[in-house]
């Protein structure tokens, strides 16, 4: 958890300036939810590995002797929670607020989440979300609409020729079965395919070997990994067939294909889509399309999402199609080039000890009426590390102030 110095916290709401204003000009309304959730909720089996990171708070009112009877029961300890995500709380604002919302919902949630990472580099234990999803649109048009406005949103923060990843889990289930491997060891088969990128093709195969109890299956997935790959870019209903096994068919394919044709239309010729048969994604309630995006100035992803039909419809007692696409906020802002700044003139003045406060507090009225952000400084007796602090944090002019003198007879001088 981090202190953000003035410079920092402002670059920061600059970001999130464009990032929501990108989003509502893509028709998503913002909503907000408790920080905190029943523990029985960010505990019900759909957050995955995130749920062990939860940070539970503890019950009111036990003593010594309720503490140690429930030691061995966290759950009869806590009965709230950080949340650590965005995604469980919009499942039960929905179910809550539905009457009152349309019957296909387009939600921006901007926020803080908790996780008890180990921290790390480009880990932290709080940290923001920045999360656009659809409820009530079981068509491709949702993902359509989702990863336009993503690639929008990053190109509208200088962050042009970003990709998406696709996948479809059903396709991923649909692979499994045809290589053999049994349904119960599925799971534990994605979390192993998913470290693809990281130990690689025979990382993968030795890793299967140890945890399957399906030697052919293994076999016949390694086999497929060895294989040529299609060459050349693009996104087609042909190129994804051939990154399939021979056979491999359904739906999904043509639910594929028809999200590239739609993105093609909204952004130009390029298709910035990229079809992985491997993309796995953890979070266990994913049930259909799954994305990643990517760009090419570093090798990890800004952001990802996917399809849960199956969540809401726990909190509801029927099922409701939802979609959601997360960026990642932490990521984004070092990547983001600040050069626009507070487009206002930020003006800095550094008055004598002598000059009556009335005065100080009319000249400042005097420059926040004309537009501008104004500081008042009393002058010391070396100016330079004044003016320097002034210019790292974003004002543009400073002026001398003495007794007697208004706003139209101080000198603007240049920072920087």
């Amino acid at each position: 958890m981090r202190d953000f110095l003035p410079a920092d916290k402002a670059r920061r709401e600059r970001v999130l300036a464009v990032i929501r204003e990108r989003y509502r000009s893509h028709g998503f309304d913002e909503i907000e939810t408790p920080v905190m959730e029943d523990h029985a909720r960010l505990h019900a089996g759909i957050g995955g590995d995130n749920e062990k990171l939860a940070y539970n708070v503890l019950k009111r009112g036990l003593d010594a002797d309720a503490v140690r009877a429930a030691a061995d029961d966290p759950a009869a300890l806590t009965d709230l929670g950080l949340r650590y995500d965005l995604t469980v709380p919009l499942a039960r604002f929905y179910a809550s607020n539905r009457a009152e919302l349309p019957a296909v919902f387009r939600s921006v949630q901007i926020a803080p989440v908790w996780r008890a990472e180990r921290p790390q580099k480009g880990r932290y234990r709080q940290f923001m979300q920045c999360d656009i999803d659809i409820i009530g649109d079981a068509s491709t048009r949702a993902e359509v609409e989702l990863i336009t406005a993503t690639l929008d949103t990053l190109d509208a923060l200088g962050l042009q020729g970003g990709s998406v990843r696709i996948n479809d889990r059903r396709l991923l289930d649909a692979m499994l079965e045809y290589f053999g491997f049994p349904e119960a060891e599925r799971p534990g088969v994605l979390i192993t395919i998913d470290k693809l990128d990281k130990i690689g093709p025979d990382g993968v195969a030795a890793e299967l070997r140890q945890r399957s109890s399906s030697p052919a299956a293994v076999d016949a997935f390694a086999g497929f990994l060895a294989r040529e790959r299609p060459a050349g870019a693009g996104f087609d209903e042909a190129r994804i067939r051939a990154a399939l096994p021979e056979g491999l068919d359904g739906d999904a394919v043509a639910a594929l294909s028809e999200i590239g044709d739609a993105v093609a239309a909204a952004r130009g010729a390029r298709v910035p889509l990229e079809f992985d048969p491997f993309l796995v994604r953890g979070m266990g309630y994913y049930t259909g399309t799954i994305f990643e995006v990517a760009h090419p100035s570093v090798s990890y992803s800004l952001g990802g999402g996917g399809r849960y039909d199956g969540m809401i419809g726990r909190f509801l007692g029927q099922q409701v199609p939802a979609v959601g696409f997360s960026i990642g906020f932490e990521r984004i802002v070092d990547l983001v080039a600040d050069h626009a700044g507070d487009a206002r003139e930020a003006v800095v003045l550094v008055h004598d000890q002598d000059v009556p406060v009335a005065q100080l507090a009319a000249l400042k009225a005097a420059f926040v009426a004309r537009g501008c952000r104004v500081r008042l400084e009393r002058r010391p007796k070396n100016l330079k590390p004044l003016l320097d602090r002034a210019t790292a944090d974003g004002y543009s002019h400073f002026a001398a102030v003495r007794a007697g003198m208004d706003a139209d007879s101080l000198e603007l001088k240049p920072l920087g």
